[in-house]
């Protein structure tokens, strides 16, 4: 991938309006970067609405901070891009890093659990991390308060990987500081996010996603029954990963979200060994190889006026699963997608996990 590609790419994905799965199709659409930054303005026209792309001098200015902080860029279809993250619905077209992209090679295993944990869950956690590093795992968690600290503090020495849902140079918690200093110096640290970037509520979805994703299983140590940490967990069952969770005191309401996920069939793991078992059976020849590389001509779909109506007479409020308009359109899936993203791009349509959409309401 070319410097110029790399620059129009980070612009891409930092314009309005603009998520994971619209970034892959404008590149699939348009074969390059640059060719679909030109190209916005007029397909949002012909979706009903306006948009714009990034200015380049905040792009640029974004590069220089991140360099500031001892950061790179790993860029979807780089080969060091994360493979098992790769192959995640909405992952991200581009991180920013600090430490060594190789621990995410390495076989990961996920570790979250409850902000608000008790002293032997988090005392768990911390051993449980320890012993999978000394079987050659990487733990991955979210640098956050609790269990997400101690597996950081348990695996730092063999390998670990923090997830933040901020800039690359805002540590959050703050007591947190020099844990994600250490993380960032000896293992791996990630964000999706330009530097700066405040840890918003909005945010520690999305960064749940990359959790699940650079992990083969996700374990929840202690949580509570509509804690983040059970948002980590569904992402992983959904892409296809292994869930485990440490069974808990019914007396105990941090361990309500456990005992819930092993009752709908988590596994019930108990040490380091039945992850690793867990685990073991995941074949890496199932797993894409560098699946965004863009490879051939651009895909293009010309959608006539009775198409376009056809499509928006059966968008709603509700969302609805893309393959649902697809079978009742009659229509070919690109000419579907096509103005799903025109409408998206003006700002008429919405995303939502699961591959649906809605429409948004004047």
């Amino acid at each position: 991938m070319s410097e110029r590609e790399r620059f129009d790419r980070l612009r891409l994905i930092r314009s309005p309006r603009i998520g994971p799965v619209s970034f892959r199709q404008l590149i699939d659409r348009f074969g390059t970067a640059g060719e679909a930054l030109r190209a916005i303005p007029d397909m949002a026209a012909r979706g009903g609405g306006r948009a714009s792309v990034a200015d380049a001098a905040l792009v640029e200015r974004e590069i220089t901070a991140s360099r500031a902080c001892g950061a790179r860029y790993l860029m979807m279809g780089d080969a060091d891009y994360p493979v098992l993250l790769d192959q995640m619905e909405g992952a991200p077209p581009a991180l920013i890093v600090r430490g060594d992209a190789a621990f995410s090679a390495r076989p990961c295993v996920a570790i979250v659990g409850a902000r608000n944990a008790s002293a032997a869950a988090c005392r768990f956690a911390r051993m449980l991390a320890q012993d999978l590093g000394q079987r050659g795992a990487v733990v991955v968690s979210g640098l956050a308060r609790g269990i997400d600290t101690e597996a950081h503090r348990g695996s730092i020495d063999s390998g670990t990987i923090g997830v933040i849902a901020s800039g690359i140079d805002v540590s959050f918690p703050p007591e947190n500081k020099a844990l994600q200093e250490e993380v960032a110096q000896r293992g791996l640290l990630v964000t999706e996010h330009p530097p700066g970037t405040q840890p918003l509520a909005r945010h520690f979805p999305a960064r749940n996603r990359i959790i699940a994703g650079l992990a083969l299983g996700t374990v929840v140590v202690e949580a509570a029954p509509k804690s983040g940490s059970l948002i980590t967990a569904r992402l992983a069952g959904e892409a296809g990963r292994e869930v485990m969770a440490v069974p808990g005191s019914p007396l105990d309401p941090r361990a309500q979200g456990c005992n819930l996920l092993i009752r709908e069939g988590a596994i019930l793991v108990q040490n380091a060994a039945d992850i690793m078992e867990a685990i073991g059976g995941f074949d890496p020849r199932m797993v894409r190889q560098h699946s965004f590389d863009f490879i051939g001509e651009p895909v293009s779909s010309d959608v006539a006026d009775r198409e376009r109506m056809a499509i928006v007479a059966l968008l709603g409020p509700a969302p609805v699963p893309v393959d649902e308009l697809i079978r009742l359109s009659g229509l070919a899936p690109a000419v579907v997608q096509t103005v799903l993203l025109e409408m998206e791009l003006a700002g008429r349509v919405e995303r939502h996990a699961g591959g649906r959409v809605s429409k948004i309401l004047d």
